[in-house]
């Protein structure tokens, strides 16, 4: 094994939660085998999943190397590697280079944010408000039948929805249909997973209980226009 990598909680993927132990089991055997864990964290990252800081913490690990990007420059185009002495060394014997690398813009607009989790404290918020969401869709998910689960930790959260809730079968169409008419009532979330089923709810970490709760509600108010 050369290495491993994988997000803390799959993103694009579904936001699938892996089962207790999986990663840090996954850790050890690339280890074991002389292999590197790359942790990738930039959809987990600063603070989303309001367990902490980073989405790996969640799984009593420490990767070898870490990637980040977009939440550190809050819509500046910013991305970054943090790795250890031994490996960042090694690429001082290989010919790297990055035309943009280094950008004082860009590296500003990624201080300013760190400074502003911090100052605003967005880790406490994401797990505040995550929570509270996550209360709003478990209700709905209690009411509709086509909520087949509701899943995710912090401000980072998925809704799947199928035709049949005993046998999970992906509903792909509905999933469409509630994604376009929510964006014509003002709410705008993501689709993913591997049969395009679940509504990837990912807001700015800044998203407040009156939000969440304007969220809930335009759910609430597709699923009713739904058979």
């Amino acid at each position: 094994i050369a290495a491993f990598i994988a997000e803390s909680i799959q993103g694009v993927g579904g936001t699938v939660v892996y089962p207790d132990g999986y990663l840090k089991k996954v850790w050890d055997y690339v280890h074991q085998a002389n292999g590197l864990f790359i942790a990738d964290e930039v959809q987990t990252g600063f603070c989303r999943t309001g367990q902490g800081f980073w989405g790996f913490e969640q799984h009593g690990i420490i990767p070898d190397i870490v990637t980040l990007a977009k939440g550190i420059g809050n819509g500046v185009p910013l991305a970054a590697v943090v790795t250890t002495a031994d490996i960042a060394q090694a690429f001082t014997q290989k010919i790297h280079f990055n035309t943009f690398g280094g950008n004082p813009v860009s590296c500003a607009a990624g201080k300013a944010v760190l400074e502003t989790i911090e100052r605003d404290n967005l880790q406490e918020n994401c797990a505040t408000v995550g929570n509270h969401l996550l209360e709003g869709l478990r209700g709905l998910q209690a009411k509709y039948e086509c909520i087949g689960d509701v899943r995710g930790s912090g401000l980072m959260i998925g809704v799947d929805l199928v035709k049949n809730r005993e046998t999970k079968e992906p509903h792909s169409q509905l999933t469409s249909e509630v994604h376009e008419l929510s964006k014509d009532l003002g709410l705008i979330i993501g689709k993913g997973g591997l049969y395009r089923n679940v509504l990837r709810i990912k807001p700015p970490l800044c998203i407040s209980k009156e939000d969440v709760n304007f969220l809930v509600d335009v759910l609430d108010y597709v699923f009713q226009q739904k058979p």
